[in-house]
C-alpha cells in the first residue's frame, strides 16, 4: 500500500476511487466543502469542476502538492487537501484531510462545536471529513490506514490537533456505506484521538492535540 497527496496528475485515480456513480461520484467531496445550499444546486460536473480546483491550488509552483520542502519560516506547502491510497498501484481510497475552517458545512452545524468553546476561525485545528473507498477495496481495514496517514499529513504540516466526526452505528446495525463516509470510530481510535463529545445519538466528535 501506498498513500500520497492527491494531486492534479492524479485526477484520473480520484475519479476512479469515486467511480461513476453513488454517493463519492456525485458529491465529488465537496458537501462538507461548500455547504448544503451551495452544494445542492451544483451539477456533478460543477462539483468535480470545483474538487479539481482544490486540486490544482494545492500544488505549490506548479508542482505535486505536498512535495515541495517546507519553506524558510518553517511552514509546510500548501496541500490539495486529501491523500490518495493505493493498493498494488491501483487507486483504492481517498480521505480529505484540511484546515477546519475550509470546510463550510461544519460551520453552521453543530457537529463540530456542541457542548464545546472552540473558535470556528482557528485554522490551527484540522479535520479529517471523508472516506471513500473504492468498490472491490471495502471492509479491508483501508479506512484505518488512510485515518492513520491523514492525523501524520495534518501533523507534519503544522497543524496544532485533528478532530474527526464519525458516525457510530447501534450495536448490531448495519449501516450503509454512504453514511460512514465520515469514518466510524475505530480508525479514529487506532489513529489516537479520543472522543470529546456527541453531538447526536450516533455522532461522535473525536480529536488528537498534538
Amino acid at each position: 500500500m501506498e498513500i500520497v497527496p492527491a494531486t492534479p496528475d492524479r485526477w484520473d485515480d480520484v475519479q476512479a476511487v469515486f467511480g461513476t456513480r453513488g454517493g463519492a461520484h456525485h458529491c465529488q467531496c465537496q458537501r462538507i466543502r461548500l455547504g448544503d445550499r451551495a452544494w445542492w444546486y451544483l451539477s456533478v460536473e460543477e462539483r468535480a469542476h470545483h474538487l479539481r480546483e482544490q486540486l490544482d491550488a494545492g500544488s505549490p509552483d506548479g508542482g505535486p502538492a505536498g512535495d515541495a520542502p517546507a519553506g524558510e519560516d518553517g511552514a509546510a506547502a500548501p496541500t490539495s487537501g486529501a491523500l490518495l491510497a493505493y493498493v498494488d498501484a491501483e487507486p483504492a481510497g481517498w480521505v480529505a484531510v484540511a484546515p477546519r475552517t475550509e470546510f463550510v458545512r461544519y460551520r453552521g452545524s453543530q457537529v463540530p462545536w456542541a457542548g464545546r468553546h472552540e473558535d470556528k476561525d482557528d485554522d490551527g485545528v484540522w479535520a479529517v471529513t471523508c472516506f471513500a473507498v473504492r468498490v472491490g477495496y471495502r471492509k479491508q481495514g483501508l479506512m484505518y490506514a488512510l485515518a492513520a496517514a491523514a492525523v501524520e499529513h495534518a501533523r507534519e504540516r503544522g497543524a496544532q490537533a485533528v478532530e474527526g466526526y464519525p458516525m457510530a452505528p447501534n450495536p448490531g446495525q448495519e449501516i450503509a456505506w454512504g453514511e460512514v463516509n465520515v469514518g466510524t470510530p475505530g480508525p479514529f481510535a487506532a489513529a489516537g484521538l479520543t472522543e470529546v463529545s456527541r453531538p447526536t445519538k450516533r455522532r461522535r466528535v473525536m480529536r488528537l492535540d498534538f
